[in-house]
């Protein structure tokens, strides 16, 4: 079974690819079915609202199911930003390495104890007529490094410390394979997992 997901992030394609390794599943993104240029506007105010926008979309579009991801960095010493907009937080065609140097350098008088931080994932599925039949969350907890370290991932990865990763290693530190059993997107996934499978088995 095909399922778009709503996304023109390959690195998050072939992110979810590996979290949803599952029989008979194959994630394709829009660009693969002519759809590159279509885009959805983020005007929820909720990550399920944003995450729901986009899935059911994307799958009135295409004809087709729809995966969508709404995720964003929530830093406590910043009131919770940048949040929902965590991707536009630095402006809307900001680098990753330019976001990572804007919130750093808002955090630059923060002391180590009050950088603490968490990812956030929200992953919502919807049919093909664009009916949300299925979401799930998933957070990981950290705090903000003082610098970027790691070549892996994407987005804030490189300055994301988890508490369950010794050595002060961010998110960028580690393999594929070590940042899907920590991940807010990987423990999203493993909670939406069963029931995709299901729904795959069952069309």
């Amino acid at each position: 079974m095909k399922i778009l997901v709503a996304t023109n992030n390959r690195s998050k394609l072939l992110e979810m690819a590996r979290l949803f390794n599952i029989e008979g599943l194959e994630l394709v993104l829009p660009a693969d079915l002519g759809l590159k240029d279509f885009d959805v506007e983020e005007t929820g105010q909720s990550y399920y609202e944003n995450a729901a926008l986009k899935a059911a979309a994307f799958a009135r579009a295409s004809g087709m199911s729809a995966l969508a991801d709404d995720s964003g960095l929530e830093v406590d010493a910043l009131n919770g930003e940048p949040g929902l907009y965590s991707k536009r937080y630095a402006g809307e065609n900001a680098t990753d390495a330019y976001r990572i140097s804007y919130l750093l350098k808002k955090l630059e008088n923060v002391t180590q104890e009050n950088r603490t931080a968490r990812f956030i994932a929200l992953l919502a599925l919807a049919s093909p007529d664009g009916t949300i039949i299925e979401h799930e969350q998933g957070t990981c907890e950290g705090r903000i490094g003082f610098a970027p370290t790691g070549n892996n991932g994407f987005g804030y990865d490189p300055i994301f410390l988890p508490i369950v990763v010794a050595d002060n290693h961010s998110m960028a530190d580690l393999s594929n394979e070590g940042k899907d059993l920590i991940s807010h997107r990987g423990n999203a996934a493993r909670k939406l997992a069963p029931f995709l499978r299901k729904y795959i088995e069952e069309s």
